[in-house]
């Protein structure tokens, strides 16, 4: 497995992932129609956007040439988190490799990355169902809000909880 800063031929790989990624986490939560909608082109245009972001950091997981999770992240730009400098935009992994600590390498990467950019602290937002609360707080980061209404899509109302990492030294 090798983890690697992302390039803009890596966008569809990333897209791949990206949707396939949403339909498995997000089945039960997120209305199936939405869904069944996402769409691998619209997200490759998104992740060459954002691939070419300055200060935007893409990490890319590999395996046997095929690109199996991602993460990405920036400067946290709204101040609404007390001092957190960085934000963990999102990190997807494809479900056969969950549970193999490539999340927690793609996430001590991006703290690495962060660091180099000055930044010791983040956010993540995370849907309130989503199995990954128990992951990101099993990496050190703490709940700093909770029940953050968003509706995606037609479907119900959701919620977002907030968590971060005051320090990435803390972490892990």
């Amino acid at each position: 497995m090798k983890i690697r800063r992302a390039k803009d031929q890596d966008a569809e790989g990333i897209a791949k992932v990206h949707v396939e990624t949403w339909r498995t986490a997000y089945r039960g939560i997120i209305n199936d129609e939405y869904l069944a909608a996402l769409s691998v082109e619209k997200r490759t245009e998104l992740w060459h956007r954002n691939i070419a972001i300055p200060g935007n950091i893409v990490l890319v997981a590999e395996e046997n040439g095929g690109i199996v999770g991602f993460a990405d992240g920036s400067q946290e730009e709204t101040g609404e988190y007390g001092g957190f400098k960085g934000n963990v935009t999102c990190l997807y992994v494809l479900e056969e490799h969950q549970g193999t600590g490539l999340g927690k390498a793609l996430l001590q990467e991006l703290f690495q990355a962060f660091q180099k950019e000055g930044i010791r602290s983040a956010i993540v937002k995370v849907l309130k169902e989503n199995d990954a609360c128990s992951f990101y707080e099993h990496t050190g980061a703490r709940l700093l809000k909770d029940a953050i209404p968003i509706k995606i899509g037609s479907g119900r109302e959701l919620e977002l909880c907030v968590y971060g990492w005051k320090d990435f030294n803390a972490a892990f």
